[in-house]
């Protein structure tokens, strides 16, 4: 896909120059990217690529809890998991909670080289003014949040008003300071495939460091063709820039064959300078477990239960 890079510093600047922009990137075709989706999903590997592959997902996830009931001493309890999964397992990548636990993950995680990420922006319906998302944002990073998750409006998207949503992800970025920001799309609410393309490319424009499939709480979440094309926009965004940017699927990725597929995807369609975790992140509550006990069956050939390992 081509992009013209010089169009990219003033795309922003009207609503109509935006939209034009936007509208102007190529459709996608569903077919082929469900397709080539499921041609890749099939992808073996076997043995050393298989136990590398493992830890290599293990040190991408971002482990997650993200319910009404998650209490300081549960955030604790999933921030030791994270440094020491088990045995000699990498430690993950990042543990993302709500803005009111940040403090007691950043005090358990010092020094641990473990993230601390925290959902903001009226988390997951984004339905709130700016100033409240600003001051959301601003409040989790002042507790010491590394990472920032912010949802868009989907509704503002929908409809046609993507200068308002430029606008919400760059004033986002701003209060983010030095933090990352993740942008999360809820693809699962866009419709089609080619708003998830426009998508993508509205948060990259606006300054997104990732662009995240999901909040974990709508179905269909992170699919493969979903994440396909994310993947093919941060490599074209990265053609026409020159900035490179992440991709976190999130929600429902549970087992190591889900992983394994993604990791496959990433190889394949925007290469192995995504395969790092400062490049990609799994979003996901219980497949590190699953990542652990097939991890412990290359090893030792025999399966540890589910209840070897801890829930959180």
């Amino acid at each position: 896909m081509s992009v013209a890079t010089t169009s990219l510093a003033d795309v922003a600047s009207s609503e109509a120059a935006l939209r034009a922009f936007l509208h102007g990137l190529p459709g996608v075709d569903r077919v082929g990217a469900d397709q080539r989706a499921a041609m890749l999903g099939t992808r073996s590997i076997k043995t050393t690529a298989k136990a590398q592959a493992i830890d290599l997902a293990i040190s991408m996830v971002d482990l997650t809890t993200l319910e009404g009931a998650d209490t300081a001493g549960k955030v604790r309890a999933m921030c030791a998991k994270a440094v020491h999964p088990g045995g000699d397992a990498p430690r993950v990548a990042a543990v993302c909670v709500y803005p009111d636990l940040v403090e007691v993950a950043v005090r358990a995680l010092a020094g641990t080289g473990v993230k601390v990420a925290s959902v903001a922006t009226a988390f997951p319906s984004g339905r709130s003014s700016l100033e409240v998302k600003v001051s959301d944002t601003a409040l989790a990073v002042a507790a010491g949040a590394d990472e920032i998750d912010m949802v868009i409006d989907r509704g503002a998207f929908l409809s046609g008003r993507y200068l308002k949503v430029w606008q919400e992800i760059a004033a986002v970025k701003a209060a983010c300071g030095g933090a990352h920001l993740k942008v999360i799309l809820e693809t699962g609410e866009l419709a089609t495939y080619d708003n998830v393309r426009r998508a993508s490319w509205l948060a990259m424009l606006a300054g997104a460091d990732f662009i995240k499939t999901s909040t974990g709480k709508v179905a269909p979440a992170a699919t493969l063709p979903v994440t396909l094309i994310m993947l093919e926009a941060v490599r074209d965004f990265r053609d026409a820039s020159g900035r490179q940017v992440g991709v976190k699927p999130a929600g429902g990725i549970r087992t190591t064959k889900d992983a394994i597929k993604n990791l496959v995807l990433v190889h394949e369609t925007a290469g192995d300078d995504w395969l790092s975790p400062d490049w990609f992140r799994l979003g996901a509550s219980s497949l590190l477990n699953d990542l652990l006990m097939q991890r412990q069956k290359l090893a030792t050939g025999r399966y540890a239960g589910p209840d070897y390992f801890t829930l959180d």
